[in-house]
């Protein structure tokens, strides 16, 4: 009978009725064999919008604070760069989706500064920020 015997309450493998197999692993069957570590505070989109909001008024009174393309660039890279600082602090520390929503936004104003930056240059064509 092909090598196949049968057991009390069993039927035999044929057309049909596949004989039995060792799972692969690729698909496990049952929980898994390590306890799954959980984060305490994952990225959420309201975290990130949080961080976007506070990081675009941080920028946006630091920018205000200039009263001509130099000083505004200025004053954007040193407001992104303290910003930044705070994003790496609440990366290791703090809420992660805050801190991405902080560099998402500083990032953008940063190369908002370029751009004013650039503009002005090919205006000019001195370079505006010495």
């Amino acid at each position: 009978m092909n090598g196949w015997q049968a057991v009390p309450g069993e039927t035999l493998p044929g057309p049909g009725r596949p004989g039995p197999r060792t799972p692969s692993g690729l698909f496990p069957a049952g929980a898994p064999m390590r306890p799954v570590w959980r984060e305490p505070y994952p990225v959420t989109g309201a975290g990130v919008a949080v961080g976007a909001v506070t990081a675009f008024a941080w920028l946006l009174l630091f920018g205000l604070l200039g009263h001509d393309v130099p000083s505004y660039a200025w004053w954007t890279v040193i407001a992104g760069g303290l910003a930044w600082l705070a994003a790496l602090v609440l990366v290791r520390y703090g809420d992660r989706g805050v801190a991405t929503g902080v560099a998402i936004v500083t990032a953008g104003g940063w190369s908002i500064a370029a751009a004013i930056v650039a503009v002005r240059w090919a205006q000019s064509g001195n370079w505006p920020l010495w």
